[in-house]
């Protein structure tokens, strides 16, 4: 079949996807066209095959060559910049966090043949406005990329709590950070490290944002990690804690999190949104949530905007430390979460590209 796939590829989370989907189709030997998002691609942060880079460039090279209107495509991307196509049969596999679609974001839906998303969550969403050709094809366990290190991180006995996602109104971070620090800072029997580097902010706000967030108070027991430049060190990352903290208001998924419960980790998780596709009662410890608030952070969700606009969920403090509390216990009974480990098997890239291919 001629197809193309058109899509970022770089060390963000839509890069990330991009780069895994690209792969399974090196895999099958896919004569698609590929055209990277703005024209460029950049594998830094990924350990790739020459084989791999090979046949990447002959499929860039194919859509100069030989890609017609007329084929399908497959475009992963924002809604903002999702009518803009290269095929006349465009699907487009975007992520959605909120719960109030505005016009501007169903008319994107409308002018593609469909609008693909891995929370059902979104497709609810867009339905309950009248999208009438919403699909839902769930992400996968990256398997090229993350991996059990079986390392030790630490001479002690401490219990390691991850806080991952670029800091953000959205993700709860200000909150989290609060509560965990409330009922465990400086108690170094457990640590919390927090890989929360806002990369579209400067050095200078994220500090800011932390010091905002614990109101200028440093804990023995808090580390906050720069940009990894790696996904190698991102994995070591997610390896060396024992509980991963999902509390964001909004997900189209929550990679971190979902990757930390593949690998193993125990889980703290909003039991909402896009982590209802993957989280459930034996691989997490749920949270339900307390009511919704305002997504408006006034730099990626702007209130009166074309896109993006509506609410996310919150949560109380209580319910997350009591949370915290069960996890811990789990934590301690047994180091591995072994429901997380399934999820390796139930999600993966080779099922998301039969339903994308199934799509077309």
């Amino acid at each position: 079949m001629n197809f193309l796939f058109n899509a970022p590829f770089n060390s963000v989370s839509f890069g990330q996807v991009s780069t895994a989907i690209a792969r399974e189709l090196f895999r099958r030997e896919a004569e698609c066209c590929i055209y990277p998002m703005n024209g460029n691609a950049d594998f830094n942060c990924q350990a790739l095959q020459q084989e791999f880079v090979a046949w990447f460039g002959e499929r860039v090279r194919a859509f100069q060559l030989s890609h017609s209107r007329d084929d399908p495509s497959i475009k992963l991307w924002h809604l903002n910049g999702g009518t803009e196509s290269l095929s006349r049969n465009q699907h487009l596999f975007s992520f959605y966090e909120l719960d109030d679609p505005t016009d501007t974001e169903l008319n994107v839906a409308k002018n593609n043949n469909s609008l693909i998303f891995s929370s059902k969550y979104a497709i609810e969403a867009f339905e309950s406005k009248g999208a009438e050709n919403c699909k839902h094809v769930p992400l996968g366990f990256d398997a090229d990329n993350f991996e059990n290190t079986e390392k030790e991180y630490f001479d002690d006995d401490r219990i390691v709590f991850n806080l991952a996602g670029k800091f953000e109104h959205r993700k709860r971070h200000a909150k989290i950070l609060r509560a965990w620090a409330k009922k465990y800072g400086d108690n170094n029997s457990y640590h919390l490290q927090c890989a929360v580097y806002n990369p579209f902010m400067s050095a200078k706000d994220n500090n800011a944002l932390v010091s905002n967030a614990l109101e200028g108070v440093k804990y023995s027991n808090i580390t906050f990690l720069g940009e990894m430049d790696t996904n190698k060190e991102y994995n070591d990352y997610l390896n060396s804690a024992n509980i991963i903290i999902g509390m964001s208001g909004g997900e189209g998924w929550g990679l971190p999190e979902f990757q930390s419960v593949a690998l193993g980790k125990h889980a703290v998780i909003m039991d909402a949104h896009g982590y209802k596709e993957w989280a459930n009662e034996k691989n997490s410890v749920l949270v339900k949530p307390a009511g919704k608030t305002d997504a408006y952070d006034g730099m990626f969700f702007k209130q009166g905007g074309l896109f993006s606009q509506g609410q996310i969920f919150d949560f109380d403090e209580d319910d997350f430390l009591s949370a915290c509390e069960e996890a811990l216990v789990r934590a301690r009974d047994n180091k591995v979460n072994g429901e997380g480990l399934k999820l390796q098997k139930e999600f993966s890239y080779k099922k998301m590209v039969d339903s994308l291919l199934e799509l077309l």
